[in-house]
């Protein structure tokens, strides 16, 4: 955690760039301090990053991040400290490194790089772009745009020990998306339902309770309900079909979102329906039903005798705690959704969003036996985070100036992929490059020449609006797409808001779509265009 120790450093590294003339000769001095440069993302590498670059003489810097600083930041993120909590991560970033050298030129931007106010003409004016982002949507979004722009882009990130720089220019070097990502890790339905046996299981459906709660409403919601799953093949069938089961999201709203009622639904009569489904509980514990009074009395906590001397957010919280705490958490979710009528983003750093899956996935690992976990564990599982490592951030940080310095002198031969390992390599080596740089994928459906792909759907079920939302906007990264059948170039969807919504509820056969059409996709944000075989599946 950054402290006053911290603004001593300051003061005493501000004298280094001074020394940029023994390090750099006066050529690459003048092109360092007169080169643009724009960094997306101020978190663990962008801070290493945005401070690297002013101690080494950079001095025009535009730096982009939409998230404000938490207190979980101060391990790692060393530009902020506890005083900046709440406050934005982009600005706050500016004003620390501004303390390194006060004659920088830094421009902050408390904005998602996604917005169309960063399209393809702002990109133009870096001479590089440097990537220091933690979610694949907004680096695919940026690689896009850097290519349309013809802007090198220097991609880097980290994994707990791992890292990765890599340089990206259009017709030189592979581009972000050309090779695919490994999806996350998922878990069968039944399990997450009927059958959790793990805290992972417990906050996966705690998220999707959340978001048939509270958040937009979602054509795939179905396939995620919380409620029990009489279909599970373990079950035996469903013994009582008479019993009426409204869906998670109608009944929250016939009750007014009332924390007991949701509470009796979802911990005592649901679990009560499981417990009927026999198959299930032949080779496993059986779930034991909570009731709302004697949850709240419940304030023994044999799992940490120490939980008084731990921070508030590694305390594990007793079930009396979860209990009161997923009551205010309801309240504070149901105020912001009566604020937002579209809905409500799960996001991690949301005090409510996160006190409500907290709670709610460990009332449910109490009901199943499970061990529970403190806020900060859960927030760690809930969001994907590999516990970040600040010497990784801060040798990948490194790694990505010394390639923008090459990339300025036009030595792009020299920006080899590196690669942080955890282990030394056969060769004894942490820090491992590429002996080349690796070409475009020719099948890319980005970067290559003509850049296409092709869809399989069932035409006959697949509406308009599920395929802008869940194919063009979700699976291939769009932002404001527009669609037009090559056949007879009639648009089938535009960016410009209300001109097809007439469209939105027809089946893509109705809109005269079948196995073999062409669609072309235009996204003027990206300035990326696209050719969408369609093909028929009905599986």
């Amino acid at each position: 955690m950054a402290s006053k120790d911290t603004e001593v450093i300051f003061k005493v590294n501000n004298n280094m760039t001074n020394t940029s003339p023994l390090i750099f000769n006066s050529e690459l001095k003048q092109v360092v301090n007169s080169s643009k440069v724009l960094v997306v993302g101020a978190g663990g590498i962008g801070c290493e990053l945005l401070k690297n670059l002013v101690l080494t003489g950079f001095e025009d810097i535009e730096v982009i991040d939409l998230d404000t600083i938490d207190v979980s930041n101060l391990n790692r993120q060393f530009l902020f400290q506890k005083k900046h909590v709440g406050k934005s991560k982009a600005e706050v970033a500016k004003q620390s490194v501004l303390q390194f050298n006060p004659n920088a030129k830094i421009i902050a931007h408390h904005a998602s790089v996604t917005s169309p106010d960063f399209g393809v003409g702002f990109i133009q004016k870096f001479n590089v772009v440097m990537n220091a982002l933690d979610n694949r949507v907004a680096r695919n979004h940026v690689n896009r745009l850097c290519l349309a722009a013809g802007v090198p882009l220097i991609e880097s990130g980290t994994s707990g020990y791992s890292g990765q720089v890599e340089l990206i220019v259009k017709k030189l070097t592979k581009c972000y998306e050309c090779d695919p990502k490994a999806n996350p890790k998922t878990f069968p339905g039944c399990t997450i339902r009927n059958t959790p046996s793990l805290l992972i299981h417990c906050i996966i459906w705690a998220k999707h309770l959340f978001n048939q709660l509270f958040g937009e409403h979602d054509p795939r919601e179905e396939d995620f309900d919380v409620s029990p799953d009489p279909t599970d093949a373990e079950s035996g069938g469903d013994p009582n079909p008479d019993v009426r089961r409204l869906s998670t999201r109608e009944w929250a709203k016939t009750v007014g979102y009332d924390p007991q009622q949701l509470f009796v639904k979802l911990f005592e009569d649901d679990i009560q329906y499981l417990l009927t489904l026999k198959g299930l509980w032949e080779d496993r514990r059986p779930p034991t039903p909570l009731k709302w009074n004697e949850a709240l009395e419940t304030v023994d906590n044999v799992l940490q005798p120490d939980n008084q001397n731990m921070l508030k957010d590694q305390k594990i919280w007793n079930l009396s705690e979860c209990v009161k705490m997923f009551q205010e958490s309801l309240s504070g979710l149901k105020k912001a959704l009566e604020e937002n009528n579209n809905g409500l983003d799960w996001d991690k750093d949301d005090k409510s969003s996160m006190d409500f899956v907290a709670s709610a996935a460990n009332i449910r690992a109490h009901i199943f036996g499970i061990p529970v976990k403190s806020r900060f564990d859960i927030k760690s599982m809930a969001g994907n985070i590999i516990p970040a490592i600040a010497t990784s951030n801060a040798v990948v940080a490194g790694l990505v100036v010394l390639n923008a310095i090459n990339v300025l002198r036009g030595k792009l031969d020299q920006c080899e992929s590196v690669y942080l390992r955890k282990a030394p390599n056969p060769r004894n080596i942490l820090i491992v490059r590429e002996k080349c740089l690796e070409q475009p994928n020719p099948k890319c459906c980005v970067c290559s020449e003509k850049p296409q792909v092709t869809i399989a759907t069932d035409l006959m079920k697949m509406k308009l609006k599920d395929f802008e939302s869940l194919v063009l906007k979700e699976k291939l990264n769009m932002i404001e797409p527009d669609v037009q059948r090559d056949s007879t170039g009639c648009v089938i969807i535009s960016s410009e808001e209300g001109e097809t919504d007439h469209n939105n509820d027809k089946t893509l056969k109705e809109l005269g779509i079948s196995d073999g059409t062409i669609l072309l996709a235009d996204d003027f944000v990206q300035n990326y265009q696209l050719k969408i075989i369609m093909a028929h599946r009905w599986w």
